[in-house]
């Protein structure tokens, strides 16, 4: 019997499972540029629809994953946030990693620290997972910012195994952060 992912909600945001309408709107924030800068390149609509099909399929095999998310005040999908088991090998796996990717005009405006948080509480909490992981290039700096203002150390960098050797990219920053020092963070 498949259950449904939970719908985990914030002040402003709601973490919610994917549905059918939200094909398009996803299509539409991985096809721009601006949004996958800091990714091989952005993707088409069939590219948009498997990785919507892997997401889904870690949730049904997990129970947890990369959940659509939209504010309370406007329900619509404004990005994507959540956690996943890393499929490949690196120094760091098995691991599971936390992830956002928001609609250009809704970054800035403190969503991404605020579903991450939701994120990291869901992991930490009921998940119990003892670390999660972030990564990105080092160009990216909002992105490690936040991933500092979340209370994750630096772990050095390493080479990411799904890109070619001498790929720009390949190059990328890892972040963890301990369900300890998360806990000792938060209630102190």
């Amino acid at each position: 019997m498949k259950h449904e992912p939970p719908i985990l909600q914030g002040p402003r945001l709601r973490l919610r499972p994917w549905q059918p309408g939200d094909a398009a709107p996803l299509a539409a924030l991985n096809a721009d540029p601006a949004v996958m800068r800091h990714f091989p390149q952005p993707l088409d609509r069939a590219e948009s629809d498997g990785f919507l099909a892997r997401m889904e399929a870690h949730f049904a095999a997990h129970g947890f994953g990369f959940w659509a998310v939209e504010r309370h005040a406007a329900p619509g999908l404004i990005g994507l946030c959540g956690l996943a088991r890393i499929p490949w090998q690196a120094r760091f796996t098995p691991a599971v990693e936390i992830g956002w990717r928001f609609a250009t005009a809704h970054q800035g405006q403190g969503y991404a620290e605020e579903a991450a948080r939701i994120a990291l509480a869901h992991g930490f909490g009921p998940l119990d997972l003892p670390e999660i992981v972030a990564f990105t290039l080092a160009a990216n700096t909002r992105s490690w910012g936040l991933m500092r203002k979340l209370g994750m150390a630096e772990d050095g960098s390493f080479a990411h195994p799904r890109l070619p050797d001498g790929h720009p990219m390949q190059q990328q920053v890892l972040y963890r952060l301990t369900r300890r020092d998360w806990i000792a963070a938060r209630f102190g």
